[in-house]
């Protein structure tokens, strides 16, 4: 029986975990202790920091695993690549796991291979980031250059908020620097893939919700299809395979963050995993296959079946999120059953009696919506009706949304 060790037990390596155990594969998971669900769902559990090198590479050579993957989180993909190279597994090399874990790396790398980027500094010291702010010119983006999920990222458009931002990256990073970086101009864009033996095989651009949370835009849902012109598309595929070049990923999926402005493009960074915010159960349902399956099949060396449908389904994604803190005081679970029997997605990370936090990134979820519908409205429509069946100190969630001046 083939071993997968799935890195990760939180809410996006769920599906990952479940779809494994389907297809009949001994599911092994590595994480810190905490109250995740995947514990649950695994056959055999590590409790070990899955940016533990060392720790997680034994693991893997005292189980004798097969495979090993993550799906929706960055801070593991270097370690799956050092684990990959000292047993020599299909999937993402060492060089490009470690460039992907830092954006710093990664930009640099993207420079030398003619990737359309931003101007980017790196910055040790809030001196450094003010030279780098006054050197690009404002507006700049202040990164944390190791985390996801809109962690440590600010947007700053006056020279008195660089501290705030800066001291802001530091906190949720493990390295003393942080990027400054051009905002760039147009709307933001995501793009996952798959790349095997060296090409880009499935290319599945994608349109991004997004909340503003104070200096914080956080991605909030993406929708499909990607509507563009001819020579925008092409030029994402070649942006794409130009990225994906310049870090050498190869054998996994990828995930993208870019800007497009009229029909150029520019790569914001690129991940060696699947997108979270329910990407791999949007492209499932739009393309007519399973991805978590095609995400196991890589980590597993075997040729991936992927395609793109004739007619594809419009469906757009969701997640719950609050503008505020407080606890969960109840949920209508009978008008929840009645519309998941209407085909609309919903799945609830709590129930009630939960203290929830206000959002401040992709991680602050209190669940997620997807539904097969064509129109922002129609997506509207269904988010009020959920909001509505979750009270927060004893308000409705949308409630709550229309006082925050948001939908």
């Amino acid at each position: 029986m083939d071993k997968i060790l799935i890195m990760g037990a939180g809410i996006y390596q769920v599906p990952l975990i479940q779809t494994a155990k389907r297809l009949g594969l001994y599911t092994i998971v590595a994480s810190i202790p905490g109250n995740y669900p995947g514990f649950d769902l695994a056959d055999q559990v590590y409790y070990i920091n899955t940016t533990d090198q060392e720790a997680i590479l034994e693991a893997a050579r005292k189980e004798q695993i097969t495979g090993i993957c993550t799906a929706g989180t960055d801070v593991a993909v270097a370690t799956i690549g050092y684990v990959n190279q000292e047993m020599g597994l299909a999937g993402v090399s060492r060089r490009a796991g470690a460039a992907t874990s830092d954006k710093t790396m990664m930009q640099d790398l993207f420079k030398a291979g003619g990737v359309a980027s931003a101007k980017h500094i790196r910055a040790g010291s809030i001196e450094e980031v003010r030279r780098g702010a006054e050197e690009i010119g404002l507006p700049v983006v202040i990164k944390c250059v190791d985390s996801s999920g809109s962690r440590g990222i600010s947007i700053v458009e006056r020279e008195e908020e660089l501290e705030t931002a800066f001291a802001a990256a530091l906190k949720h990073s493990r390295r003393d620097y942080c990027l400054v970086e051009q905002k760039l101009p147009g709307e933001e864009i995501g793009i996952d893939g798959i790349v095997q033996d060296g090409k880009l095989v499935f290319l599945a651009p994608h349109r991004k919700c997004v909340y503003r949370s104070g200096d914080t835009v956080i991605t909030a849902g993406h929708d499909f299809p990607f509507t563009g012109s001819e020579q925008l598309l092409r030029e994402i595929r070649r942006q794409t395979e130009l990225a994906v070049a310049a870090l050498g990923l190869d054998n996994c999926a990828v995930n993208l963050d870019a800007f497009v402005d009229g029909d150029r493009m520019y790569v914001i960074e690129i991940g060696g995993r699947s997108g979270a915010t329910c990407i791999p159960e949007l492209i499932s349902m739009h393309y007519g296959f399973d991805y978590y399956e095609e995400i196991l099949r890589l980590a597993l060396g075997q040729p991936v079946r992927v395609r793109t449908p004739k007619a594809p389904v419009p469906c757009r994604a969701r997640l719950i999120m609050c503008p505020a803190a407080g606890t969960i005081t109840s949920v209508d679970l009978p008008q929840i059953r009645r519309m998941r029997e209407d085909g609309i997605q919903i799945g609830l990370d709590y129930g009630a009696g939960t203290e929830v936090e206000a959002m401040h990134n992709g991680t602050d979820r209190i669940g997620q919506v997807i539904a097969a519908v064509d129109h922002e409205e129609q997506m509207e429509r269904i988010m009020e009706k959920v909001h509505h069946c979750i009270r927060l100190d004893g308000k409705p969630l949308d409630e709550l949304w229309r006082a925050a001046g948001q939908k």
